[in-house]
Parts: C-alpha cells; structure tokens; sequence
C-alpha cells in the first residue's frame, strides 16, 4: 500500500483511487473513489479521514464495487462549516452524497463516529441504505444508554466528557505538530498494531490532517452536541426518533479490545435492528479493526456484502 508523501497534500494522498469533490446538503465534500459496481460508501471515525479506509478501498473495488471514502463535514478535505454538526444533519451530509454520486443507494460501512452516522442514516432515509456495517460504535440509543447508566463505559468515554471544555480540547489536538491524534490511534488500537509495516507513517497522516486550520474544532463538535444535547429537546427528539428500528440488513463488526467502546456496550444494539442482523467480534483486536486486520476486516465486509442470505 502506499504510504504518504509528507510534502504532498496532507489529504489528497495519492494511491489506486480518485480524488474529487461532490456537492451535497449545502456543503462541499472530499471522497476518494476506486471501482465499478454497486456503492459502497465508507465513513471514517476520530481522530481521522477517508486515509483510515486506505485498505478497503482496493479490496471493496476488486471484489466489484464502486467503493467510495468520504470526509465528514470540517474534516479531510471537505468544507468546515460554522455550523451543522448534530447527527442528523451530518447523516443528511452522507444520504445527500449518495444522490450526489448518481446512486439509488448504497452499502454504507462506518467507524467510530463514522458509525454513529450510518446507524442514524438508516433510521432517517432507509430507501437510500441498501445494507449497513458497522465498526465499533453501539447504536446511538445503546450508546447513550451505556455512557449514562453503566460506569465503566462512562470511564471508557472519558475522552468525551473531556471534549466538552471549550478551547482547550483542540489547542490539544494541535499541540507537538498533532502528537496526541497519533497517540490516540496507537492507544485505542491492540497489540497487533505493532507489528503493521509502515504504521508510524500511516498515523502520521492523520497528525498532519489534524492541523489543517479548523479540523480539531470541526472534529470534537459532533461530540459536544452529543452530550450537551442530552437534556435539550433536540437532543430528546433525535433519542426519540431513534427508536425507529433499523429495517436493513446490518453487520456489526467490534474488537475484542476496544478499550473506548466496551463490547458489552455495542452488543446489545441487536435490539434495534427487525432485519438479518449478524455480529462478528474480532478477537485481539482494538478500536480500529479495519486497519489493525485489513485482509480479515475486509474478508468479512465482503463475504457479507455478497451474501444474498445474510440472515443465515
């Protein structure tokens, strides 16, 4: 795989893919495309960009797909607006990609923050989701639930408790040319981390991205509105609304290790999903399976996207 060129573009990194920008819910965004075939549609988490799905991008697209990585709004390459960071207008952000791209829909696979997304996604325009994967993040009713009512995911989640100081959480996330995003990654990650040739690179990518002017602001909104919205009637209508079940086929996918989001946490949003439902625990893996395992990762993304009976 490619590694990044520190002089080039800290967002446009150059690989097998295409670079280009599409319009979509009065915002501009950055995606990285690769493949023919139906759409699969790739959410990063924090503290990253599309660069997280360097590895799925080729093997989505080798296995006949039109596989697309985009960068969340304030994120990557993507615009940084003053506002329009709460969940739902951010799942308008990547249903309004979809249309953007000329799709009727698409398989839609998120990480992390990235997840929390494609869960609300599925809920508020289920025509548009074909299917849904996702990657270590309950959820949002279980996640609440979990930050709320259970002490150790409460500790776990402490990162976010810590996101709703002003200021001082992006001064941090742009100190020492962006050390702490690196550190993060390589602390959430498992043990296998380690062993990954051209790593240290690969994370630098995500300290340089961090720095671009606005992202570390950008990038903690979502979780401020998230917790600070809990007791606000917008807040309490989006819980509410998610209450509407999940009626597509979904792939929750978690590590074992995940030392942020505790797989007691993630296992039970079963729950909300009345379609084939199928849970894959990676042993010894951390918050970032996908880049911790990309080949078992990926071999379980596909096998299922291909699976016409994905109940069984």
């Amino acid at each position: 795989m490619t590694l990044p060129d520190s002089s080039a573009d800290p967002v446009r990194l150059q690989g097998p893919w295409v670079h280009r920008d599409v319009a979509a819910n009065g915002a501009r965004f950055h995606i990285a495309e690769m493949g023919e075939g139906p759409l699969v549609l790739l959410l990063h988490g924090f503290p990253q960009f599309w660069w997280t799905w360097r590895e799925q991008l080729p093997a989505l697209a080798d296995a006949g797909y039109r596989a697309v990585a985009m960068d969340l709004r304030g994120v990557g390459g993507s615009d940084r607006t003053p506002r329009g960071y709460d969940p739902a207008n951010l799942a308008l952000d990547v249903t309004g990609v979809i249309r953007s791209l000329g799709e009727p829909d698409a398989a839609l696979v998120g990480h992390d923050l990235g997840g929390y997304l494609a869960w609300t996604a599925a809920v508020m325009r289920p025509k548009l989701i074909r299917r849904l994967a996702v990657a270590s993040m309950p959820h949002p009713r279980r996640w609440r639930a979990a930050m709320l009512g259970d002490v150790r995911q409460t500790a776990a989640g402490s990162y976010i408790w810590g996101f709703q100081r002003p200021w001082l959480p992006e001064r941090q996330l742009v100190a020492d040319d962006g050390a702490l995003a690196g550190r993060l990654v390589r602390e959430w990650s498992g043990p296998r981390r380690e062993q990954l040739a051209g790593d240290d690179a690969a994370v630098a990518a995500y300290e340089r991205a961090i720095r671009i002017p606005s992202t570390a602001h950008c990038s903690v909104e979502p979780y401020r509105w998230m917790v600070r919205s809990m007791a606000r009637p917008d807040g309490i209508q989006f819980n509410r609304r998610m209450k509407r079940p999940v009626r597509v086929p979904t792939l929750h996918l978690h590590g074992s290790l995940d030392p942020v989001l505790r797989t007691r946490s993630a296992a039970g949003s079963g729950k909300y999903v009345e379609a084939p439902y199928r849970w894959r625990l990676f042993d010894g893996l951390g918050h970032f399976p996908h880049e911790e395992d990309p080949a078992a990762f990926s071999g379980e993304l596909i096998d299922w996207l291909r699976d016409p009976e994905p109940d069984r």
